[in-house]
């Protein structure tokens, strides 16, 4: 079976990133001037130098990272190459719709960008926040965070990333509260994360909202390969499925771990992630030490996956 791809999130971001792809590749620049055009925004001179106070504001991080990812996706098509399965973290799972044909990109681009609007709205009209939790088990999270609700704040599990990293999202309140129960209960580190809103929990409900809209004026059509979505991490192929899934992730759990559980169960020996760093790399570690596994974010590890496949 060939390689599935998988596509990084928000966060993955950095100054200079996308700068080779630019440099060497054609098809690459194409993209980037189309989204120009389609937006009105210089993604390739803010994605490769910035300033990073603009790079990190959630409405552009969120395209910037995505047009990197869907670049270095639709190179390797140029070149004959399809994806096994896609998955993508959050963000990523537009990414790797349009990677695997389910989404045009400039459509994607456009959803993404108004997602990240969407979501820096919510979290301006209802003050929230995130947390790392390291090396709890999902059954001790779920338990507390559900003590914290039945007392009346907000919070809940909103990535299970990989065995022992596991992140919660909420209100300021909830936040804190479950974090103080957490660390009661042993865990060794709870630490606060540096966003803009409480992302995967019910405070994204209005960006939820919006979003639909968004998501109903845009046409998804079969791709040539499966997703592993993040709401359930189950393998999915119905457009109008991916369509329901792509509004409740705004406020539902991130699954990646079951992601990855099942998308190497059902027979994909290799794994490509395609965008800025290698953090789902580190994480697929975690999750299957045995699983192979390669990352291309630069132009010389395009080419690397490139003559692999052709030796």
């Amino acid at each position: 079976m060939q390689a599935a791809w998988i596509f990084p999130g928000q966060g993955a971001q950095y100054v200079g990133m996308a700068a080779s792809l630019l440099e060497s590749h054609a098809a690459a620049r194409r993209l980037y001037d189309a989204a120009r055009e389609r937006t009105g925004v210089d993604f390739a001179t803010l994605s490769t130098q910035g300033p990073k106070a603009e790079l990190v504001k959630t409405s552009n991080t969120q395209p910037a990272i995505y047009l990197h990812s869907v670049a270095l996706a639709l190179l390797l098509r140029e070149r004959g190459l399809r994806p096994a399965a896609v998955a993508g973290h959050s963000l990523g799972e537009y990414s790797a719709l349009a990677a695997a044909g389910w989404l045009d990109p400039l459509d994607g681009l456009a959803l993404v960008r108004r997602r990240g609007e969407l979501m820096y709205q919510a979290g301006l009209d209802w003050a929230g926040t995130m947390a790392a939790v390291i090396g709890a088990e999902p059954e001790l999270v779920n338990r507390l965070c559900d003590q914290v609700v039945a007392e009346g704040e907000v919070v809940q599990a909103a990535n299970f990333n990989c065995p022992g990293q596991i992140a919660i999202s909420g209100s300021l309140a909830g936040v804190e509260r479950a974090s103080a129960l957490l660390k009661e209960n042993g865990v060794r580190l709870v630490k606060r994360l540096e966003v803009s809103g409480a992302f995967h929990s019910p405070l994204m409900e209005a960006a939820r909202e919006g979003l639909l809209q968004e998501l109903d004026r845009v046409a998804l059509r079969p791709g040539d390969a499966p997703l592993y979505c993040n709401v359930s991490g189950a393998r999915v192929e119905d457009p109008e499925e991916i369509r329901r899934l792509l509004g409740r992730q705004l406020t539902e759990t991130v699954r990646w771990q079951s992601a990855m559980e099942n998308l190497l169960a059902d027979g994909v020996d290799e794994v490509w992630e395609l965008g800025p760093g290698r953090v789902l790399s580190g994480l697929l570690q975690r999750i299957a030490p045995t699983a192979r596994s390669r990352a291309a974010d630069k132009a010389a590890e395009l080419d690397a996956l490139l003559e692999g496949e052709t030796t």
